[in-house]
Protein backbone atom coordinates (compact mmCIF):
# COMPACT_ATOMS: atom_id res chain seq x y z
CA UNK A 1 0.00 0.00 0.00
CA UNK A 2 1.42 3.77 -0.47
CA UNK A 3 0.31 7.01 -0.38
CA UNK A 4 0.12 9.97 -2.93
CA UNK A 5 1.40 12.88 -3.16
CA UNK A 6 0.92 15.85 -5.39
CA UNK A 7 3.56 18.63 -5.57
CA UNK A 8 2.72 22.00 -7.54
CA UNK A 9 0.82 19.40 -9.92
CA UNK A 10 -0.65 21.18 -13.66
CA UNK A 11 -2.28 19.96 -16.59
CA UNK A 12 -2.24 22.07 -19.76
CA UNK A 13 -3.82 20.88 -23.27
CA UNK A 14 -1.48 23.38 -25.45
CA UNK A 15 -2.02 26.57 -24.32
CA UNK A 16 -5.03 26.39 -22.02
CA UNK A 17 -3.90 24.81 -18.82
CA UNK A 18 -6.76 23.04 -17.00
CA UNK A 19 -5.28 22.21 -13.50
CA UNK A 20 -3.51 24.99 -11.85
CA UNK A 21 -0.66 24.54 -8.84
CA UNK A 22 -2.21 21.14 -7.13
CA UNK A 23 -0.92 20.14 -4.22
CA UNK A 24 -2.38 17.28 -1.80
CA UNK A 25 -0.78 14.99 0.42
CA UNK A 26 -3.21 11.10 0.43
CA UNK A 27 -1.94 9.31 3.62
CA UNK A 28 -1.17 5.83 3.14
CA UNK A 29 -5.05 3.80 3.65
CA UNK A 30 -6.79 7.04 2.79
CA UNK A 31 -10.30 7.32 1.59
CA UNK A 32 -10.03 10.64 -0.60
CA UNK A 33 -13.26 12.09 -2.53
CA UNK A 34 -12.54 14.05 -5.77
CA UNK A 35 -15.72 16.56 -6.05
CA UNK A 36 -16.35 20.07 -8.29
CA UNK A 37 -18.57 20.80 -11.29
CA UNK A 38 -18.59 18.90 -14.64
CA UNK A 39 -15.21 20.47 -16.11
CA UNK A 40 -13.96 21.34 -12.75
CA UNK A 41 -10.58 18.71 -13.69
CA UNK A 42 -11.63 16.12 -10.86
CA UNK A 43 -11.38 13.57 -13.87
CA UNK A 44 -8.43 14.77 -15.34
CA UNK A 45 -6.93 14.63 -11.84
CA UNK A 46 -7.65 10.93 -11.47
CA UNK A 47 -6.75 10.28 -14.82
CA UNK A 48 -2.97 11.77 -14.47
CA UNK A 49 -2.23 9.79 -11.21
CA UNK A 50 -3.65 6.70 -13.00
CA UNK A 51 -0.74 7.78 -15.88
CA UNK A 52 -3.19 8.12 -18.80
CA UNK A 53 -2.57 11.45 -18.95
CA UNK A 54 0.26 13.27 -18.96
CA UNK A 55 1.73 15.77 -15.98
CA UNK A 56 2.64 18.75 -17.45
CA UNK A 57 3.86 20.46 -14.41
CA UNK A 58 5.31 19.36 -11.07
CA UNK A 59 5.58 16.06 -9.18
CA UNK A 60 3.54 13.01 -8.51
CA UNK A 61 4.74 10.51 -6.21
CA UNK A 62 3.55 6.95 -5.15
CA UNK A 63 4.84 5.68 -2.45
CA UNK A 64 8.44 7.18 -2.60
CA UNK A 65 8.62 7.09 -6.10
CA UNK A 66 8.70 10.17 -8.36
CA UNK A 67 5.59 8.75 -11.48
CA UNK A 68 5.28 11.13 -13.68
CA UNK A 69 7.34 8.87 -16.45
CA UNK A 70 6.11 5.64 -15.25
CA UNK A 71 3.63 3.45 -17.19
CA UNK A 72 0.41 2.84 -15.80
CA UNK A 73 1.32 -0.85 -15.25
CA UNK A 74 4.65 0.49 -13.52
CA UNK A 75 2.63 2.12 -10.97
CA UNK A 76 1.08 -0.31 -9.00
CA UNK A 77 -2.46 1.10 -9.11
CA UNK A 78 -6.05 -0.50 -10.51
CA UNK A 79 -8.64 1.74 -11.54
CA UNK A 80 -12.29 1.25 -12.03
CA UNK A 81 -14.74 3.24 -14.29
CA UNK A 82 -18.07 4.76 -14.66
CA UNK A 83 -18.35 1.91 -17.34
CA UNK A 84 -17.83 -1.84 -16.46
CA UNK A 85 -15.88 -2.90 -19.51
CA UNK A 86 -16.12 -6.62 -19.09
CA UNK A 87 -15.60 -8.85 -21.32
CA UNK A 88 -19.13 -10.25 -22.46
CA UNK A 89 -18.00 -14.08 -23.09
CA UNK A 90 -16.02 -14.75 -20.11
CA UNK A 91 -17.46 -16.10 -16.77
CA UNK A 92 -17.33 -13.50 -13.87
CA UNK A 93 -14.37 -15.59 -12.36
CA UNK A 94 -12.26 -15.10 -16.09
CA UNK A 95 -13.38 -11.51 -16.09
CA UNK A 96 -12.00 -11.14 -12.31
CA UNK A 97 -9.00 -13.25 -12.93
CA UNK A 98 -7.79 -12.22 -16.49
CA UNK A 99 -5.07 -9.65 -15.47
CA UNK A 100 -3.37 -11.99 -13.49
CA UNK A 101 -3.83 -14.78 -16.16
CA UNK A 102 -1.35 -12.13 -18.29
CA UNK A 103 0.70 -12.11 -15.69
CA UNK A 104 1.40 -15.91 -15.94
CA UNK A 105 -0.02 -16.82 -12.66
CA UNK A 106 -0.31 -19.99 -11.56
CA UNK A 107 -4.12 -21.37 -11.89
CA UNK A 108 -4.44 -22.03 -8.27
CA UNK A 109 -2.99 -18.44 -7.34
CA UNK A 110 -5.88 -16.62 -9.23
CA UNK A 111 -8.44 -19.14 -8.63
CA UNK A 112 -7.91 -18.54 -4.35
CA UNK A 113 -7.66 -14.71 -5.39
CA UNK A 114 -10.17 -14.85 -7.45
CA UNK A 115 -12.39 -16.81 -4.22
CA UNK A 116 -11.16 -14.25 -1.98
CA UNK A 117 -12.44 -11.14 -3.87
CA UNK A 118 -15.75 -12.81 -4.72
CA UNK A 119 -16.31 -13.32 -1.39
CA UNK A 120 -15.12 -10.11 -0.29
CA UNK A 121 -17.96 -8.42 -2.47
CA UNK A 122 -20.81 -11.21 -2.26
CA UNK A 123 -20.20 -12.56 -6.05
CA UNK A 124 -19.57 -16.19 -4.63
CA UNK A 125 -22.59 -17.34 -6.32
CA UNK A 126 -22.02 -15.34 -9.28
CA UNK A 127 -18.48 -16.67 -10.42
CA UNK A 128 -19.97 -19.04 -12.95
CA UNK A 129 -22.24 -16.75 -15.32
CA UNK A 130 -21.27 -14.34 -17.81
CA UNK A 131 -22.19 -10.36 -17.47
CA UNK A 132 -25.05 -10.21 -19.48
CA UNK A 133 -26.46 -12.59 -16.52
CA UNK A 134 -25.95 -10.07 -14.30
CA UNK A 135 -27.72 -7.32 -12.51
CA UNK A 136 -25.97 -3.37 -13.26
CA UNK A 137 -25.08 -3.55 -9.22
CA UNK A 138 -23.21 -6.94 -9.72
CA UNK A 139 -21.47 -5.80 -12.83
CA UNK A 140 -19.91 -2.95 -11.11
CA UNK A 141 -19.02 -5.26 -8.15
CA UNK A 142 -17.05 -7.88 -11.05
CA UNK A 143 -15.14 -4.87 -12.48
CA UNK A 144 -14.41 -3.61 -8.28
CA UNK A 145 -13.50 -7.26 -7.98
CA UNK A 146 -11.04 -7.53 -10.87
CA UNK A 147 -9.04 -4.55 -9.24
CA UNK A 148 -8.96 -6.12 -6.01
CA UNK A 149 -6.88 -9.60 -6.87
CA UNK A 150 -4.15 -6.89 -8.55
CA UNK A 151 -3.46 -6.29 -4.66
CA UNK A 152 -2.81 -2.56 -6.09
CA UNK A 153 -0.69 -0.14 -4.08
CA UNK A 154 -3.55 2.60 -4.52
CA UNK A 155 -7.63 1.95 -5.81
CA UNK A 156 -8.39 4.50 -8.35
CA UNK A 157 -12.53 4.67 -8.47
CA UNK A 158 -14.17 7.11 -11.12
CA UNK A 159 -17.67 7.62 -11.13
CA UNK A 160 -18.86 4.35 -10.44
CA UNK A 161 -21.59 4.27 -9.25
CA UNK A 162 -23.02 7.32 -11.76
CA UNK A 163 -24.85 4.04 -14.25
CA UNK A 164 -26.69 2.61 -11.10
CA UNK A 165 -30.60 3.34 -10.24
CA UNK A 166 -30.75 5.01 -6.29
CA UNK A 167 -31.71 1.97 -4.47
CA UNK A 168 -28.16 0.41 -6.25
CA UNK A 169 -25.79 3.60 -5.82
CA UNK A 170 -26.97 3.69 -1.71
CA UNK A 171 -25.92 -0.48 -1.34
CA UNK A 172 -22.75 -0.32 -3.73
CA UNK A 173 -21.77 2.62 -2.27
CA UNK A 174 -22.23 0.85 1.62
CA UNK A 175 -20.52 -1.54 0.35
CA UNK A 176 -17.55 0.16 -1.45
CA UNK A 177 -17.19 2.04 2.29
CA UNK A 178 -16.87 -1.60 3.78
CA UNK A 179 -14.35 -2.78 2.05
CA UNK A 180 -11.98 0.13 2.55
CA UNK A 181 -12.06 -0.60 5.78
CA UNK A 182 -11.47 -4.64 5.14
CA UNK A 183 -8.94 -3.58 2.97
CA UNK A 184 -7.44 -0.51 4.56
CA UNK A 185 -6.18 0.29 1.21
CA UNK A 186 -5.70 4.16 -0.33
CA UNK A 187 -8.86 4.99 -2.58
CA UNK A 188 -9.33 8.08 -4.42
CA UNK A 189 -13.02 8.46 -5.90
CA UNK A 190 -14.15 10.94 -8.13
CA UNK A 191 -17.94 12.06 -7.80
CA UNK A 192 -20.20 14.77 -9.27
CA UNK A 193 -22.41 13.89 -6.01
CA UNK A 194 -21.86 15.22 -3.28
CA UNK A 195 -23.85 12.80 -0.86
CA UNK A 196 -21.59 10.01 -2.03
CA UNK A 197 -18.61 12.40 -1.25
CA UNK A 198 -20.07 13.40 2.45
CA UNK A 199 -20.98 9.47 3.44
CA UNK A 200 -17.72 7.96 2.47
CA UNK A 201 -14.87 10.12 2.65
CA UNK A 202 -12.06 10.53 4.85
CA UNK A 203 -11.53 13.79 3.43
CA UNK A 204 -12.99 15.31 0.41
CA UNK A 205 -11.28 17.49 -2.21
CA UNK A 206 -13.20 20.42 -3.49
CA UNK A 207 -11.88 21.38 -7.12
CA UNK A 208 -13.85 24.20 -8.78
CA UNK A 209 -12.31 25.61 -12.44
CA UNK A 210 -8.93 23.44 -12.31
CA UNK A 211 -7.84 24.55 -8.61
CA UNK A 212 -8.29 23.29 -5.13
CA UNK A 213 -11.32 25.56 -3.26
CA UNK A 214 -10.82 23.08 -0.07
CA UNK A 215 -9.59 20.10 1.22
CA UNK A 216 -10.92 18.73 4.62
CA UNK A 217 -13.31 16.06 6.14
CA UNK A 218 -17.28 16.07 5.46
CA UNK A 219 -17.95 17.63 8.52
CA UNK A 220 -15.40 20.32 8.33
CA UNK A 221 -16.51 21.14 5.03
CA UNK A 222 -19.89 21.20 5.80
CA UNK A 223 -19.52 23.80 8.76
CA UNK A 224 -16.90 25.42 7.93
CA UNK A 225 -16.61 26.58 3.99
CA UNK A 226 -13.63 28.42 3.27
CA UNK A 227 -15.27 29.62 0.37
CA UNK A 228 -19.16 30.72 -0.64
CA UNK A 229 -18.26 27.90 -3.79
CA UNK A 230 -17.80 25.46 -1.12
CA UNK A 231 -21.04 26.42 0.61
CA UNK A 232 -23.28 25.83 -2.15
CA UNK A 233 -21.54 22.61 -3.25
CA UNK A 234 -21.82 20.85 -0.64
CA UNK A 235 -24.41 20.28 1.61
CA UNK A 236 -28.47 18.70 -0.01
CA UNK A 237 -30.30 20.85 -0.62
CA UNK A 238 -27.64 23.21 -0.67
CA UNK A 239 -27.10 26.51 1.44
CA UNK A 240 -29.62 28.71 0.97
CA UNK A 241 -27.71 32.33 -0.43
CA UNK A 242 -29.68 35.47 0.34
CA UNK A 243 -27.98 39.32 -0.90
CA UNK A 244 -29.79 42.88 -0.14
CA UNK A 245 -31.15 44.37 3.33
CA UNK A 246 -31.03 40.63 5.06
CA UNK A 247 -27.52 40.33 4.08
CA UNK A 248 -27.13 44.20 4.91
CA UNK A 249 -28.43 43.68 8.23
CA UNK A 250 -25.73 41.25 9.40
CA UNK A 251 -23.13 43.21 7.41
CA UNK A 252 -22.23 40.95 4.73
CA UNK A 253 -22.32 41.25 1.06
CA UNK A 254 -24.01 37.63 1.08
CA UNK A 255 -26.39 35.97 3.95
CA UNK A 256 -26.05 32.01 3.80
CA UNK A 257 -28.15 29.49 5.67
CA UNK A 258 -28.37 25.83 5.30
CA UNK A 259 -32.16 24.59 4.88
CA UNK A 260 -32.11 22.58 8.51
CA UNK A 261 -31.08 25.82 10.21
CA UNK A 262 -34.46 27.75 9.83
CA UNK A 263 -36.84 27.96 12.92
CA UNK A 264 -40.74 28.56 11.79
CA UNK A 265 -43.00 30.78 14.15
CA UNK A 266 -43.88 33.88 14.72
CA UNK A 267 -41.63 36.47 16.48
CA UNK A 268 -39.57 39.40 16.09
CA UNK A 269 -37.02 39.25 13.44
CA UNK A 270 -39.03 37.13 11.16
CA UNK A 271 -38.68 36.61 7.42
CA UNK A 272 -42.46 36.42 6.35
CA UNK A 273 -43.07 34.46 2.87
CA UNK A 274 -45.17 31.97 1.38
CA UNK A 275 -45.26 28.39 0.44
CA UNK A 276 -44.54 27.84 -3.27
CA UNK A 277 -43.86 24.17 -2.93
CA UNK A 278 -43.52 21.14 -0.56
CA UNK A 279 -42.07 18.12 -0.73
CA UNK A 280 -42.80 15.48 2.28
CA UNK A 281 -40.54 12.63 2.43
CA UNK A 282 -41.48 11.06 5.69
CA UNK A 283 -38.52 11.67 7.61
CA UNK A 284 -38.36 15.60 7.02
CA UNK A 285 -40.13 17.70 4.82
CA UNK A 286 -38.82 20.03 2.89
CA UNK A 287 -40.71 23.63 2.09
CA UNK A 288 -40.16 26.45 -0.90
CA UNK A 289 -40.72 29.38 0.23
CA UNK A 290 -40.93 32.77 -1.41
CA UNK A 291 -39.60 35.75 0.88
CA UNK A 292 -39.94 39.45 -0.85
CA UNK A 293 -36.26 41.25 -0.81
CA UNK A 294 -35.02 36.90 -0.32
CA UNK A 295 -36.04 35.24 -3.22
CA UNK A 296 -37.01 31.57 -3.04
CA UNK A 297 -35.95 30.03 0.50
CA UNK A 298 -35.45 26.39 0.93
CA UNK A 299 -36.29 25.22 4.68
CA UNK A 300 -35.92 21.76 6.17
CA UNK A 301 -37.88 20.54 8.89
CA UNK A 302 -37.57 17.41 10.81
CA UNK A 303 -40.58 14.67 10.70
CA UNK A 304 -44.11 15.32 9.01
CA UNK A 305 -45.62 19.42 8.96
CA UNK A 306 -49.22 20.33 7.52
CA UNK A 307 -47.66 23.06 5.84
CA UNK A 308 -49.47 23.76 2.15
CA UNK A 309 -48.59 25.67 -0.79
CA UNK A 310 -50.21 29.48 -0.31
CA UNK A 311 -49.72 29.44 3.32
CA UNK A 312 -47.74 32.35 4.89
CA UNK A 313 -45.34 31.69 6.99
CA UNK A 314 -42.66 33.11 9.11
CA UNK A 315 -39.11 31.76 9.54
CA UNK A 316 -35.92 32.91 11.26
CA UNK A 317 -32.30 31.75 10.52
CA UNK A 318 -30.91 30.35 13.63
CA UNK A 319 -27.59 33.43 14.53
CA UNK A 320 -25.63 30.60 15.91
CA UNK A 321 -25.64 28.94 12.01
CA UNK A 322 -25.26 31.73 10.04
CA UNK A 323 -22.68 32.16 7.25
CA UNK A 324 -22.08 35.51 6.11
CA UNK A 325 -19.12 36.05 2.86
CA UNK A 326 -17.75 38.97 1.64
CA UNK A 327 -17.97 40.65 -1.83
CA UNK A 328 -14.68 37.90 -2.90
CA UNK A 329 -16.69 34.86 -1.83
CA UNK A 330 -14.74 34.81 1.20
CA UNK A 331 -16.20 33.88 5.21
CA UNK A 332 -16.50 36.86 7.30
CA UNK A 333 -15.33 36.01 11.04
CA UNK A 334 -15.98 37.93 13.34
Amino acid sequence: MAGVELKNLSKAYGDVEVLHDINLSIADGEFVVFVGPSGCGKSTLLRMIAGLEKVTGGDLMIGDKRANDLSPRQRDIAMVFQSYALYPQMTVAENMGFSLSLEKRSKNEITKKVQEAADALKLGPFLERKPGQLSGGQRQRVAIGRAIVRNPQVFLLDEPLSNLDAALRSETRVEISELHQRMETTMVYVTHDQVEAMTMADRIVVLNGGYIEQVGSPMDLYNNPATEFVAGFIGSPKMNFVKGRYADAVGAATLGVRPEHFEIGQGDNTWEGKVTLVERLGHDTILYIRVPDAGVVTVSLDGQHNQQVGDTVHLRPKPEFIHKFNEQGRPIVA
